[in-house]
């Protein structure tokens, strides 16, 4: 239900923005976006999608991730973040929600559906196919490194994936119509019964984006790319117990540590010494005591925080 409710609100509104910015453009015969380069609609679109797709993901990002897309459905599967059945479900309700918006669009505003994906400027089909492949490759790769790999900004992942598909969107939307995502393009095409001949290349170059995406980020992987800058993620506590070698090569000699345990050592510590754990924090309390407090009460607000995250 969340991605459902989550494609559809940020793909009614991107097409209603779209829809807004073509109103008073001819509509063309394929019902796509116009061919002109006019940059300020260029911009308008892209705006519309990029703070669309930030905002919508925001709200639903601890209830399901905030995914909308197929290609991103796809490749955080292939990362192992989530499951086959929640992705395949997840596809579907994507690819419902996607016809929903473009056919409550349609119905709304007066003038004819304009909001197709296309090829124009001259584009050839190969070429859309790998602008749209780059251009989602950008978006998924964002998509992990903000995401699906934990850090202290990971609560603004969605504020960066949403620039993420603004940046590609102004490259996109004049050459391809910026679909980056087969729902998008598929959507609207089905309301207006309009396939192009190229169809495929919305569906296909996405999937070979995700694709690219996934190979690049688990070369990242392997390479243990953590090592390069050990602890830039860690919280305080974690940097109190963080001891790395002063040359770390490999990423197990730079993992997080372990907050709970070591606060429940510590803590199973200064009791066996003697010194008072008074859990309000008065007076009476030892400095060790109170981190060794302070430190559980963090691990507790993380763990709930880690439950509340879908990935």
């Amino acid at each position: 239900m969340s991605e459902f409710g989550g494609t559809f609100m940020f793909l009614f509104m991107a097409f209603a923005a779209t829809q807004v910015a073509n109103a008073a453009a001819p509509a063309t015969a394929d019902g796509s976006l116009t061919q002109t380069p006019d940059s300020s609609n260029l911009l308008f679109i892209s705006l519309a999608f990029g703070f669309s797709l930030a905002v919508n993901a925001w709200a639903f990002f601890r209830i399901s991730g905030g995914l909308f897309n197929p290609v991103v459905t796809l490749g955080l599967y292939l990362i192992g973040a989530i499951k086959p059945f929640r992705a395949v479900s997840v596809f579907f309700a994507q690819i419902i929600a996607s016809i929903c918006a473009a056919g409550i669009v349609s119905a709304l505003f007066p003038s004819p559906m304009n909001v197709n994906t296309t090829l124009g400027g001259g584009t050839s089909i190969v070429q859309g196919l790998f602008i749209e492949m780059f251009l989602t490759a950008e978006l998924v790769f964002v998509i992990f490194m903000l995401a699906a790999e934990k850090h202290k900004a990971t609560y603004l992942a969605p504020v960066g994936i949403g620039l993420a598909l603004f940046v590609s969107e102004m490259t996109g939307v004049y050459f391809t119509g910026g679909s980056l995502n087969p729902a998008r393009s598929f959507g609207p095409a089905v309301i207006t019964r309009n396939f192009p001949g190229y169809h495929w290349i919305y569906w296909l170059g996405p999937v070979f984006g995700s694709l690219l995406a996934v190979g690049f980020y688990k070369l990242m992987k392997f390479s243990e790319y953590e090592t390069v800058n050990p602890g830039q993620d860690f919280d305080d506590h974690e940097m109190e117990l963080f001891d790395p070698p002063a040359e770390a090569v490999t990423g197990e000699e730079v993992r997080r540590p372990n907050v709970a345990a070591e606060t429940s050592e510590q803590a199973i510590q200064a009791v066996i010494s003697g010194e008072p754990l008074n859990m309000s924090g008065s007076r009476g309390t030892s400095s060790r005591a109170s981190r060794v407090i302070g430190g559980l009460d963090e691990v507790i607000e993380v763990e709930r925080e880690e439950k509340s995250n879908p990935f």
